[in-house]
């Protein structure tokens, strides 16, 4: 018999079970240790505007520290008319991007820009026409207007869809984001944004406009979606999961929670900016149904139907943006990271509704 074998065996196996204890005390360790203290995973996103009440969620997650919790350091990238974040997605120094809305990506999968939206954050497109009070009371009224304001981009994009319901070119009238000419006009009807021009036009004149959602007319575009890239998915789908989800419950907490801190931090990036206006922008959002209303209701904001999205679609077809068949909607979305009831107890519970 081989003395020194026999002691060494038993020294062996007690060197196997506390290497195995360790690795155990490790990985609870690990599992107990909030995400916050490990560390985290760098993310750049990017905005298509300036700071304002209607990128208030994603600026809610950062600063009330859910990004943080779900393991992201989180750079928020301001967009401006000086500043266009769109190229720098596909060319991957973004791994995110906030667009306006499905147009975007239907023109990136038709010129084969690698771009996928992964949420929904506005079921609603907060595009708007806004008209003097008594006026136009109804859609088929505004067709009567002799002139509308309606900006270069725009013309491209919803007022050809609108040419479908009647609208005419001839209304058009160039608009340059100055309000004056609508307000010394009263029959004349101008473009705008929900949480933007309605509310300045109400400061100016003392009075609400008379405001008409696109999307409740037809317009059924999704607005404010998170775009990526198909290789980010692929190569790093758990930090797109928890980007997408710590986005939504942003968006809860900064709609029916406490928002203070958020619009802090929008007002010292857009001192443009004031806190009646970013009041008044979260109102016009809850009112209109922009983020929290149909589907997200039930599946949780970011919501993507992809009927609705079919639905879209065909409409810019017989509008004549895009043509049947030039773009493959298997690659504008995916609901992957969606439609899972993310933040919707929350969202009930703070808001007091019951769905």
């Amino acid at each position: 018999m081989n003395v020194s074998s026999s002691f060494a065996r038993p020294l062996r196996r007690r060197r196997t079970v506390l290497t195995v204890v360790a690795m155990l005390a490790t990985a609870v360790a690990n599992l107990s240790t909030p995400a916050s203290a490990q560390a985290q995973e760098k993310v750049v996103f990017a905005t298509n505007w300036k700071a304002q009440a209607a990128h208030g969620g994603f600026y809610q997650a950062l600063v009330d520290g859910t990004y943080k919790r779900y393991g992201l350091d989180v750079d928020i990238r301001e967009g401006g008319p000086q500043v266009n974040n769109r190229p720098l997605l596909p060319a991957g120094r973004l791994d995110f991007l906030m667009t306006g809305n499905l147009l975007h990506t239907f023109d990136n999968v038709r010129n084969k820009v690698p771009t996928i939206v992964v949420a929904a954050m506005f079921q609603k497109d907060p595009q708007v026409l806004i008209a003097h009070p008594g006026q136009y009371q109804s859609w088929d009224d505004l067709k009567k207007a002799p002139a509308m304001l309606i900006g270069r981009d725009s013309q491209f994009s919803w007022w050809q869809w609108m040419k479908t319901d009647g609208f005419r070119d001839e209304q058009l009238k160039p608009y340059n984001f100055n309000s004056a000419p609508f307000l010394a006009d009263k029959r004349m009807v101008q473009q705008g944004y929900a949480t933007a021009e309605p509310i300045s036009i109400e400061k100016v004149t003392g009075t609400p406009p008379k405001v008409f959602l696109l999307a409740d007319h037809g317009w059924s575009t999704y607005s404010t979606t998170i775009e990526t890239r198909p290789d980010l998915i692929k190569a790093k789908p758990e930090m797109v999961r928890k980007f997408v989800e710590a986005s939504i419950l942003g968006w809860v907490n900064y709609l029916y929670g406490d928002r203070a801190a958020a619009d802090a931090m929008i007002r010292k990036l857009n001192p443009e900016t004031t806190q009646e206006e970013l009041d008044r922008g979260v109102a016009k959002l809850k009112e209109l149904g922009i983020v929290d209303s149909g589907d997200a209701q039930a599946r949780g904001i970011g919501a993507i139907d992809p009927a609705k999205v079919k639905d879209f679609h065909d409409k810019m077809v017989k509008s004549g943006l895009f043509k049947a068949g030039e773009v493959d909607l298997s690659k504008v979305y995916t609901t992957e990271f969606v439609n899972k009831a993310v933040g919707v107890e929350l969202s009930r519970k703070l808001s007091g509704k019951t769905r």
